[in-house]
């Protein structure tokens, strides 16, 4: 009896390679279908301009498709959790404003070009600006939620100044 309790828990309690497994809720959640949007746009757009005669744009794409995979697996496999100093949503929140920025300045110089290939590149651009500025937009959201007003420093001086609170200790004193 001792024996089968033992084998029992031996599985549960090193996580071996389950730490790899992905997340299912992740993967249905609206984090996880805006990082599989960012993938696949940014993929498209990476082989749109590899195809195109504006090759010199496929840096910034591949280097977003690489940003957005890596950022995938760290939210997949809740790596994020385990890295204590490691500011995951702020980071992820520059990861997608700079990503909405680039990819809306190339699309914008993509479409003026007569090649059909960095037309659609562009086009694609436009459609991952807006997925990029909604994922920024989620996570700005999420951001101001962490902050506590009433750990900011700005917050009782205003409510003093709002109430007179400040009046009324003043004339306590004299």
């Amino acid at each position: 009896m001792g024996d089968t309790e033992l084998s029992d828990a031996a599985p549960s309690s090193s996580p071996g390679l389950s730490a790899l497994i992905p997340d299912r809720t992740f993967l249905t959640s609206r984090k996880g279908l805006l990082l599989a949007a960012e993938l696949v746009l940014s993929f498209i757009i990476f082989i749109c301009y590899l195809a195109s005669s504006m090759a010199a744009f496929m840096a910034a794409p591949l280097i977003e498709f690489l940003l957005a995979l890596c950022a995938y697996y760290v939210y997949v496999t809740k790596y994020i959790d385990h890295l204590p100093g490691f500011h995951g949503p702020l980071i992820d929140f520059l990861r997608c404003v700079t990503a909405a920025v680039i990819f809306f300045a190339i699309s914008i110089y993509a479409i003026t070009k007569s090649a059909a290939s960095s037309k659609t590149a562009g086009v694609f651009g436009f459609v991952a600006t807006v997925v990029f500025a909604f994922d920024f937009y989620y996570i700005s959201n999420h951001l101001i939620s962490l902050i506590n007003p009433q750990d900011l420093p700005t917050h009782t001086a205003t409510i003093k100044k709002s109430t007179g609170e400040e009046e009324l200790a003043d004339s306590d004193s004299d």
